[in-house]
């Protein structure tokens, strides 16, 4: 069977309709898992007592359950039980931030660890007060630091959008699926798809190694 690029331009429109509800499910899951990530890594860096053992709990269990399964779980499971319908979009995007949280909350928790402990001692010798501790020295350092894991995350993150086709949501993948249905040519479209990832994830997999290198080469 020869390619046949002619069919995957005729429908290009419906492709990049699938590309934008892909990049919202993205936006979606980053913008409702970052904020819940930062307060279940406020929880993680606690030592002791029913926060820490719940955030520990939290990261534990979502970084387990895989992220197909939750989707299904939230798709058919959650409307009964809340009273609630929620479309595939939301679902699948909110089980997705509910992963995220976790695998964010330890990016967030390494980050402020890989701080120097002389910087911690040397703010206390200051007597800086706790607030002035964390804006002016601990988050701009471990936000730093954290930058290149949490780009490579986001990476994984939009990769992890295709799943949400497995719940009818008309995102990138699905749309390959039904035209490669419909047309027979499985082969043009999900090599479409294929190239339509590899456009808007390289440059950001390639922009966090830099990152990496860089960050390396400032703390020699």
């Amino acid at each position: 069977m020869e390619f046949d690029p002619d069919i995957v331009i005729r429908n290009l429109p419906k492709l990049l309709d699938g590309a934008r509800i892909s990049v919202i499910a993205f936006a979606l899951a980053l913008g409702l898992g970052a904020p819940l990530a930062a307060l279940i890594c406020a929880g993680r860096m606690r030592r002791h007592g029913f926060l820490a053992a719940l955030a520990g709990g939290y990261v534990t269990v979502f970084r387990v359950i895989p992220e197909a399964v939750l989707i299904f779980w939230m798709f058919y499971c959650l409307p009964p039980l809340t009273g609630y319908t929620i479309d595939g979009l939301w679902s699948g995007s909110l089980a997705l931030a509910l992963v995220s949280a976790a695998y964010l909350a330890e990016i967030f928790r390494a980050g402020i660890q890989s701080v120097p402990s002389g910087q911690w001692e040397a703010a206390k010798a200051l007597a800086l007060p706790r607030r002035t501790l964390w804006l002016r020295v601990v988050i701009p350092q471990a936000a730093r630091l954290s930058t290149p894991p949490f780009i490579n995350f986001l990476t994984e993150l939009l990769k992890g959008t295709t799943l949400l086709a497995t719940i009818g949501v008309a995102d990138l993948a699905l749309q390959a699926y039904v035209l490669g249905a419909q047309t027979f040519r499985y082969m043009e479209f999900l090599t479409a798809i294929a190239l339509i990832y590899f456009v808007i994830i390289f440059p950001v997999a390639r922009f966090a190694e830099w990152m990496e290198h860089r960050l390396a080469a400032s703390t020699r």
